[in-house]
């Protein structure tokens, strides 16, 4: 497969310079050179993706590990991931595939699909690296599934621009948005990234599609439980249904904080609760603290341990009081 693939979103600059619209770093890349994410490449004037069909990851996992928790639980997975970001933390547990040009292998879209099919599976997660930035080829492979009756799931940073986000929200079923501080000088010190950006695609996302929410606790950095508050009371105002995984940071890349305190995690898995009908801990065993509960009676629903679940919702609904829960579970 041709390593350079036509890009959209963008325009010129004159000089062959051109601008890139896809993110919101909307940079101004010069003639023969790459934009931050390293895989959109400015060739005389035209812009192209260097990361179309290039595979870096593709495996079968549970539904539970994007982490999704009320989207079909126990389902599989057919995940695939490329190379290259458009931010550059410090703590990147995936940094050998966004920060670095791994092994790749070619597929093309209708074979991405096609695998899925012939191992019955009924949902392709976008992952692993950020699939934001190799936009094309998770369109029209997310085209070709969604013909086929197939969902498409999306785990992402969340930095975006809107245009190309409100094209691709028609073939997406389900997100899972990491947002990695309710801080902007978090994500400019730490992150190469922008706070505000990633707030708008959540808000965009939660309008049209099943959400979750993941944000790593990183030790020293994000983890001051007043700035915690704030984010779980901005999320509870646009929907305190959406599930919000709070994961434990362990040291990795560039970055050698102590691994995030587990008091400190519970501490923040009960003030989240205050806000938010579900919330969950990842990364860290804690009793009941990975169960989904009955917003309205309190009863257990779901109980996962690793990967093992045990669901006694009935037509996505509480069996002891009836309560709709938020998510799809069948």
């Amino acid at each position: 497969m041709n390593d350079q693939h036509p890009a959209r979103f963008y325009h010129s600059e004159g000089d062959e310079r051109i601008g890139c619209e896809l993110c919101p770093h909307n940079c101004i890349i010069p003639n023969d050179k790459t934009g931050i994410c390293m895989v959109r490449k400015n060739i005389g004037g035209e812009l192209y993706t260097l990361n179309y069909g290039k595979v870096s990851s593709l495996g079968v996992d549970p539904v539970e590990k994007k982490p999704l928790y009320h989207f079909y639980p126990q389902a599989q997975v057919l995940s695939l991931g490329s190379w290259g970001c458009n931010m550059s933390c410090g703590f990147c547990q995936n940094w050998r595939i966004s920060q670095q040009k791994p092994q790749l292998r070619d597929f093309k879209p209708a074979e991405i699909v096609e695998t899925a099919v012939e191992k019955d599976i009924n949902l392709l997660a976008y992952t692993y690296s950020e699939p934001t930035i190799f936009y094309e080829y998770m369109f029209e492979t997310a085209e070709i599934a969604h013909q086929k009756g197939l969902k498409n799931i999306m785990v992402s940073n969340g930095f975006i621009n809107q245009e190309p986000l409100e094209e691709l929200i028609p073939l997406l079923d389900a997100a899972n948005i990491d947002l990695k501080a309710f801080n902007n000088e978090f994500y400019q010190q730490h992150c190469n990234g922008g706070l505000e950006s990633v707030k708008r695609t959540i808000k965009m996302l939660a309008d049209e599609i099943h959400l979750e929410v993941t944000n790593l606790i990183v030790t020293d950095l994000n983890d001051d439980l007043g700035e915690l508050k704030n984010l779980f009371k901005w999320l509870a105002d646009i929907n305190q249904e959406i599930p919000l995984h709070l994961s434990k940071y362990h040291p990795a890349y560039k970055l050698d904080n102590p691994p995030t305190d587990l008091e400190l995690m519970k501490k923040a898995y009960q003030e989240a609760e205050k806000y938010l009908d579900h919330v969950y801990l990842g990364n860290a065993i804690i009793e009941n603290t990975a169960d989904t509960f009955c917003s309205a009676c309190g009863e257990k629903l779901i109980q996962r341990r690793s990967y093992n679940v045990e669901n006694r919702l009935q037509n996505n609904r509480c069996p002891d009081c009836g309560e709709l829960i938020y998510g799809e579970f069948e």
